[in-house]
């Protein structure tokens, strides 16, 4: 396959007589042929790579606003809906279907190409977030995050492995470092926007707003995003999808995430329904592997990218996913229930977050690109994400506002420098056509995390809730209030705290604060596991050299 080597300055500067090997117009007759090491390809225009990278930004903004934007209007989705018991599946439903599906996507888009692929997860996206908005009960919310989660999975994944087709692996870095600034702004712009409008507007705007973005993003990609194009058959690809591994990989995430989501929320640890999810999610693991390793030609996630150089950095990035996520999550519940915030207002102390960890982002990807080292993000950025996650354990019911303020512009620094490194050292161990499938493990790692580290927190934060309720009883709360602050409920109850007594409103705002304070412990804990993990990442050379990305169905019968 020929070798050619590009630049930022040709999609940045004037247009050079030179062509771009990314992603370029190659176009052959037969099914899936692989294209001529020869062939001359015309380089893109600086206006539609342009377009291609606004789209391709537009649909990651509106994926990853996703994830967040409900945490400050949860409580009220869950009164307006009337049930208090849909506060953790709001958004465990959208992170759990995310996680499950971003690889599957991927390998889809390995065997019919990119685009329409593509183009088909920004109209599941479209489409479900009219479910979403339109709701009449939680059960139809909770079905339409789910489609909606599977479908930004796909969107997320696909954005990363499109702007990896695009350029080498150091030069991706500085278009990876604003993709990645984007995914945290939009992950913590979210809570500002939700808040804003559950209390000015009405909360289905959270998801009216996806249809201009989504709509706009589609309508870029679909004259403008002129990828390779296999036209592989339908019923050859579907012959070719390793569909037990994607079933199984299903089963694995789905039964694990939802048996932590019910347990102690809606069903008891000790039931049948908690204990079968759990027992048969794990044995789903075993299927996988067996999967992936006998049965699958084309398998979904490969077992070799779990190998000895690529542990320590997927166990980086599975503790970032679990840790970032937690703060951006759990601290409107904070501002919330402790200091009388209102869903507004907790989104707009979230800003230095925001900026913290977008700014950041940005900034560590011009870094990487200068000097083509990515290590030392990684010491840099779990040190400081897990001195900012420990320093929200000091947090109680008088902390000042100005105090939190500062923990979260250094957790969001350390947060900042992890997003990008792990991608870079994950892909420059495999071959150029590989990048979809390492990408997409990556990211599925991430996601994971993320869904685990907004299930496990809450159930960290339940069980801690119940604990308190000895000590709840004793500054003389109603049975009734007591119910309301049980650990299933106090989600959905955050301000009943002002309309008490100051004894009792005291009782209830250390009860929150202790029951956070306990998350993130557990959350410290992990970041420490990946300041270890960072040791351990090999060193490798970013690469300059960019190779054309091939997909179909003859790439796959090549590949070693």
């Amino acid at each position: 396959m020929d070798s050619k080597k590009t630049s930022e300055f040709d999609l940045i500067g004037p247009a050079q007589p030179r062509q771009n090997a990314a992603l370029e117009d190659v176009h052959t007759d037969p099914v899936s042929e692989l294209p001529d090491p020869g062939q001359q390809v015309q380089p893109r225009s600086k206006f539609r790579m342009a377009m291609i990278l606004i789209a391709l930004y537009m649909s990651l903004f509106v994926a990853a606003l996703d994830a967040t934007i409900v945490a400050t209007a949860t409580p009220t989705i869950t009164a307006d809906l009337h049930s208090a018991a849909g506060y953790i599946w709001i958004g465990g439903a959208y992170l759990i279907a995310n996680a499950a599906a971003a690889p599957i996507w991927v390998k889809f888009s390995d065997i019919w190409g990119r685009k329409p692929i593509f183009l088909v997860a920004v109209v599941v996206f479209f489409a479900s977030s009219v479910v979403c908005a339109t709701a009449v009960d939680m059960q139809m919310l909770i079905a339409g995050r789910a489609i909606q989660g599977a479908a930004g999975g796909g969107l997320i994944c696909m954005v990363n492995v499109g702007i990896s087709d695009l350029f080498s692996v150091r030069e991706r870095s500085l278009w990876l470092g604003l993709c990645e600034g984007i995914w945290a702004l939009a992950g913590a712009v979210g809570p500002l926007l939700g808040g804003a409008f559950a209390e000015k507007v009405n909360w289905r705007w959270c998801f009216w707003l996806n249809l201009p973005i989504a709509g706009t993003a589609f309508a870029l990609l679909l004259p403008f995003l002129n990828v390779h194009n296999p036209r592989t058959p339908v019923l050859d690809g579907i012959r070719a999808v390793d569909w037990f591994g994607c079933v199984s990989i299903l089963g694995v995430t789905v039964m694990l995430l939802l048996g932590l989501d019910l347990g102690g929320a809606v069903y008891p640890w000790s039931s049948a329904k908690v204990v079968c999810l759990l027992v048969f999610g794990s044995l789903m693991v075993l299927v996988f592997v067996y999967s992936e390793k006998k049965l699958a030609k084309y398998p979904v996630i490969p077992l070799s990218l779990f190998g000895t150089r690529n542990a320590a950095t997927l166990m980086l990035s599975f503790c970032h996913g679990m840790v970032f996520i937690a703060a951006e999550y759990y601290l409107p519940l904070y501002f919330q229930s402790v200091k009388e915030a209102s869903p507004l207002r907790s989104g707009v102390l979230l800003v230095p977050l925001i900026v913290a960890t977008a700014g950041t982002g940005v900034i560590n990807g011009v870094i990487i690109h200068r000097t083509g080292q990515y290590r030392p993000s990684m010491w840099i950025g779990t040190a400081l994400m897990t001195l900012g996650t420990g320093l929200f354990v000091s947090m109680d019911a008088h902390t000042s506002t100005a105090t939190v303020v500062g923990f979260e512009i250094v957790e969001g620094i350390g947060a900042g420098l992890l997003f990008e490194p792990p991608l870079l050292a994950i892909q420059q161990g495999v071959h150029q056509d590989d990048v979809g499938t390492a990408t997409s493990t990556q990211s599925f790692t991430r996601s994971l995390a993320i869904s685990l580290g907004v299930i496990v927190g809450g159930i960290v934060f339940q069980q801690s809730m119940d604990l308190r309720r000895t000590a709840l009883a004793q500054s003389g709360l109603s049975n009734a209030t007591l119910d309301d602050l049980s650990g299933k409920n106090a989600g959905a109850n955050v301000h009943i705290a002002p309309s008490l007594p100051p004894a009792q409103e005291l009782a209830v705002k250390q009860a929150f604060a202790w029951s956070i304070r306990n998350m993130f412990i557990m959350f410290t804990c992990l970041g420490a596991i990946g300041i270890v993990a960072s040791l351990f990442v090999v060193k490798t050379k970013l690469s300059k050299e960019h190779k054309e990305t091939v997909t179909g169905l003859k790439k796959e019968e090549a590949a070693p």
